[in-house]
C-alpha cells in the first residue's frame, strides 16, 4: 500500500495536468472588444457574433457574412460531401408560440412542431429538422442542408458559444478589418449631373 501512493499522485496529477490542458485549448471566449474591432467593417453587431463545431464539418470563411440587419451568418460543410450546416443570428427570444408561428429557414408551410430542451428549441415540419438556441438576448438559428441530419443539426446546436481569439480569426479570415474607401473621381463635372469628362487624345 505505502508503495501504490506515489503512483496514485503521480496519476492524480497526470489527470489534473491533461484536464486542465483540455480546458485550455478550448480557449476563453474572446472580449467584446476583440470582437467589435474584428466585425467593424462586416456591420454585424458585436453580440450577435456565435459559432460552433461538428465533427466532420470544415468552416467555409468565404460564407461568414451579415445576416440581415447586423446579424451574422456562416456556413460549415461536412468534409467529402456538400452537406451544410449554417448559423444565422438575430436579436430576440423564442416562446412555444413564436415557434410554431415561424416558418422553417427554407420551407414557408406553417404549423411547425417546436420542443424545448436546455434552451434549444428543437423544429420540425414534413421530416424537415433545424434549431434555434438561445444565448443572452440573441437567437441562433441552426440550419441544416443538402443531407446533413438531424443529430448533426443538433449537435451544432448544442456547440454554439461565443468564439475564442483563435476561433474569431478564423470565422473572419476572410472579411476585410476596414470597410473599402470610396474611390473619388476626378473626371465629374463640378455642377450638375452630367457625364464624366472624356478629354480628347492626340488626333481627336
Amino acid at each position: 500500500m505505502r508503495a501504490s501512493r506515489p503512483l496514485l499522485g503521480v496519476l492524480l496529477t497526470l489527470v489534473t495536468v491533461t484536464a486542465a490542458g483540455c480546458a485550455a485549448s478550448a480557449g476563453s471566449p474572446a472580449s467584446a472588444d476583440e470582437i467589435a474591432e474584428r466585425v467593424a467593417a462586416a456591420g454585424i453587431s458585436t453580440d450577435l457574433v456565435f459559432t460552433t463545431a461538428v465533427p466532420g464539418y470544415t468552416l467555409a470563411p468565404q460564407s461568414v457574412g451579415v445576416s440581415d440587419e447586423d446579424g451574422m451568418s456562416a456556413t460549415w460543410i461536412r468534409d467529402g460531401s456538400g452537406a451544410m450546416i449554417s448559423l444565422r443570428t438575430q436579436r430576440g427570444g423564442m416562446t412555444a408560440e413564436t415557434c410554431a408561428a415561424l416558418p422553417m429557414w427554407d420551407d414557408p408551410a406553417t404549423p411547425v412542431t417546436c420542443t424545448e430542451q436546455d434552451g434549444i428549441w428543437h423544429r420540425e415540419h414534413d421530416g424537415a429538422h433545424e434549431d434555434i438556441v438561445v444565448r443572452d438576448g440573441a437567437s441562433v438559428r441552426v440550419i441544416g442542408s443538402a443531407g446533413a441530419t438531424a443529430d448533426e443539426i443538433d449537435a451544432a446546436a448544442k456547440a454554439v458559444h461565443v468564439p475564442s481569439s483563435t476561433e474569431l480569426d478564423e470565422l473572419f479570415s476572410d472579411t476585410p478589418r476596414t470597410p473599402p474607401t470610396p474611390v473619388e473621381r476626378g473626371d465629374l463635372p463640378d455642377n450638375g449631373d452630367g457625364a464624366p469628362i472624356q478629354p480628347s487624345g492626340p488626333g481627336g
